[in-house]
């Protein structure tokens, strides 16, 4: 299990993360989210015990995981900044590997350089950036490994294989009972894949649910009324994103959904109708501000 408690980090007077808490137990994945520079990639170093958190901790299997090796050999960081040495190639690094994962496993690493048609002997330099991410993917899987903390995995991978990579984790994962922590900007690339979901914004964690559960305590309102319709009328439910016009007003509602929907009920509604929310909209609601507005940005 990856237990990630109370952590907060600081870069002298600026705070990238704070008082972050989640964990993710045995076989099962969670997706970190947020938008680029929210803090994702200090909070997987931390959980990789590469930074230490000036609050808090992140324990492997009970262990605290800064400057603790044993823990750390059965981790495995795929960086979204990849580093190779200007000579190596898929073949001499797996050997570097093999020499650090007691458990590296010569015959998978065989198979999924077949799977994915990389050379083993070419400079892994002159490999496309889409290439590099598929090696250092192969040698984490390669590498046995009991936790996976994989930043930005999906960046620079097609279609096809950002598909690939999907499945191989799911499959692995689930033979080795692994713990997994993904980030990604992107909300579609960890869809169908999480069992879990995190979202950093304004360096605090908004949003720790089970993906199925993401959507039961949110729901998008447009109602009408018989009467003009003013926010105060509401105010016994959590409401945001109020908009109104006339005897309408559409808004985005939380809490406890049968028992909302019951009260508005009772305001004898012309027209009521509820909508669950796809998980990007939530995601997107969770963000601070609202969307830029363009329109006739261009008009002279």
């Amino acid at each position: 299990m990856i237990e990630v408690k109370g952590v907060t980090k600081r870069y002298e007077d600026f705070t990238a993360i704070e008082d972050i808490s989640f964990s993710t137990p045995p076989c099962s994945i969670t997706g970190l989210v947020g938008y680029n520079g929210a803090g994702k990639t200090t909070l997987i170093k931390i959980a990789a015990g590469i930074y230490k958190a000036d609050e808090g901790k992140v324990l492997l299997s009970g262990e605290n995981v800064f400057n603790n090796n044993n823990e750390r050999k059965r981790l495995f960081f795929v960086p979204d900044e990849l580093y190779f040495p200007a000579t190596a190639t898929l073949k001499t690094m797996a050997a570097y590997y093999k020499g650090y994962y007691s458990n590296f496993n010569i015959e998978i690493f065989n198979k999924l350089t077949k799977l994915f048609s990389l050379s083993t002997d070419k400079k892994i330099k002159s490999f496309s950036k889409g290439m590099q991410r598929q090696s250092e993917i192969i040698l984490a899987l390669a590498s046995s490994p009991k936790y996976m903390l994989l930043d930005e995995t999906f960046d620079g991978l097609d279609p096809q294989k950002r598909d690939l990579t999907k499945k191989l984790l799911l499959e692995y994962m689930a033979e080795s009972s692994c713990s997994l922590i993904i980030s990604s900007h992107n909300l579609s690339d960890l869809a169908n894949l999480c069992d879990r979901v995190c979202l950093i914004n304004g360096k605090k964690l908004v949003i720790n649910s089970k993906t199925e559960d993401l959507g039961l305590e949110i729901r998008k309102v447009r109602l009408i009324l018989d009467t003009e319709v003013k926010e105060d009328m509401f105010s016994p439910l959590s409401i945001e994103k109020f908009k109104s016009q006339g005897k309408s007003a559409v808004f985005v509602m939380r809490g406890d959904i049968k028992k909302s929907i019951e009260y508005l009920q009772s305001l004898n509604p012309v027209s009521l109708e509820t909508f669950e929310m796809p998980h990007e909209e939530i995601f997107l609601n969770e963000m601070e501000g609202e969307a830029l507005e363009t329109e006739g940005f261009f008009h002279k």
